[in-house]
């Protein structure tokens, strides 16, 4: 009977504390929701003047409610860091100075980087122009990814209506792949097409009359044309056929750039994060300096200013102020502005010094004389005098005319000998830098010089 009695206050006790628990968890949610709605409805008036968030639903807004949002400023979106930034506008105000020097830059991004630090290098000299003329990720082997489109010729209908000083031409970055045999046929293919359409209309004429004889002859039963070959061959990169392919496309770039007749500058490109971008950079640089300097253009390396001391690839390094600075951007291949107006100094050096060289030029006085007075007196003073020739006999002189004109030159003998074949002249017996030895009668004859001195 104990055992029932005991039993039966156990579940009582067990029914008091869950009553009292739930109770308890009751009265708690109420104070906690209570103040909350209060301070809502006295607030409603602000919330409905702000503007309502929307809910997506999710984990946060079912565990936070809509009004909590992480902070995600930090993820931006990839910036490309191929295109530099755009050039200093120009100020309205500012009084109007007229371009005498214009600088054309011509490339992919890399260019886009050297014509932003030219910017830079120049803007103390407002009449040096840089004029911008990029291609992002473009290069020799694809102007761009779509298109039919080449550098050479794009450059050549660049240059014809402008009129630059100096031409840049930087780029290749994007020229480290293989070469499709099918891109090259179509190339083929192109150019034919174009030097038909220049022929002469002479040579049409021509080409018409073959035509027209070939039909009066008799018709020839011609064998069926075979399937054309399919070209789906690939040319890897820094094979030697891949290196002549591209080494003729160097030529005809730089010869389109030598159109307009002005100095041209291929710059180099720097080194780039990893080992085996380094190693195509280095084996681009060589096609681009032989070809360059081959075709008469001014090769400009650049490979010293982006290495560290053991020639590997580095991001920070002292700027062209010696200040130690960032140069590359992240992505190992391009610059920051530092980099990039560390870029524009090797290139800065080379037009200075084309610049100071054609400024150096002297003009002499080129335009005819006036007719002199009949008097022959005159008291204004000519622009150049008579020219007179050093390798023909002088009117004035003792020679007659028609004679053989093989007079000899009249000179002194001890001046021909000392300063013209420079032998020296022998002292005097008997002075003092007379180291002679002399014996027996030659002795005697120099003694009485030394006795009068």
């Amino acid at each position: 009977m104990f055992g029932k009695i005991r039993f039966s206050r156990w579940l009582v006790g067990a029914a008091i504390l869950a009553a009292a628990e739930c109770a308890s968890v009751t009265a708690i949610e109420f104070a906690l929701t209570v103040p909350a709605q209060a301070q809502f409805f006295d607030s409603r008036s602000q919330f409905n003047n702000r503007p309502r968030p929307q809910r997506g639903g999710g984990f946060f807004d079912n565990l936070f409610g809509p009004s909590y949002r992480p902070n995600f400023e930090d993820d931006q979106a990839p910036v490309d860091n191929s295109r530099a930034p755009s050039p200093r506008k120009i100020d309205p105000k500012a009084e109007p100075v007229t371009t005498t020097t214009s600088i054309m830059v011509l490339g992919d991004g890399m260019a886009d980087w050297l014509a932003y630090g030219l910017e830079d290098a120049f803007s103390d000299a407002p009449e040096i122009g840089i004029v911008r003329k990029n291609k992002l990720h473009s290069g020799l082997l694809r102007y761009e990814s779509k298109g039919d489109l080449d550098w050479w010729h794009v450059a050549r209908d660049i240059l014809t209506p402008e009129k630059p000083n100096f031409v840049i031409m930087m780029l290749g970055v994007s020229d480290r792949q293989n070469i499709r045999e099918k891109d090259l046929v179509k190339g083929t293919d192109k150019k034919k097409s174009k030097d038909q359409q220049g022929k002469p209309d002479a040579d049409q004429s021509a080409q018409k009359k073959d035509q027209a004889d070939d039909q009066n002859q008799p018709s020839i039963i011609s064998p069926e044309p075979q399937p054309g070959k399919r070209v789906n061959g690939i040319i890897e990169f820094r094979t030697d056929q891949w290196a002549e392919i591209y080494s003729r496309r160097i030529d005809e770039t730089v010869a389109a750039l030598k159109s307009k007749g002005v100095p041209v500058f291929w710059v180099g490109l720097p080194s780039i994060r990893g080992t085996r971008s380094t190693a195509d950079v280095v084996y681009l640089n060589d096609l681009y300096r032989a070809r360059a300097e081959r075709a008469g253009a001014v090769y400009i390396d650049v490979w010293d200013g982006f290495v560290d001391e053991g020639g590997k690839f580095t991001s920070n390094g002292p700027d062209f102020e010696g200040q130690v600075r960032r140069l590359r951007s992240g992505d190992g291949a391009y610059f920051t502005k530092y980099g990039a107006r560390k870029l524009a100094h090797y290139v800065e050096r080379e037009l200075r010094r084309y610049m100071n060289n054609r400024s150096l030029q002297v003009s002499l006085p080129s335009g005819p004389l006036g007719p002199l007075p009949a008097d022959g007196k005159t008291t204004v003073r000519p622009l150049a005098g008579p020219v007179v020739p050093l390798t023909v006999t002088p009117g004035n002189s003792d020679e007659l005319l028609g004679g053989s004109g093989t007079s000899t030159a009249r000179a002194d003998a001890i001046a021909n000998q000392v300063l013209v074949k420079g032998e020296p002249v022998a002292a005097p017996a008997g002075r003092a830098d007379d180291f002679a030895w002399r014996q027996g009668s030659e002795a005697n004859a120099a003694a009485p010089l030394a006795a009068v001195r």
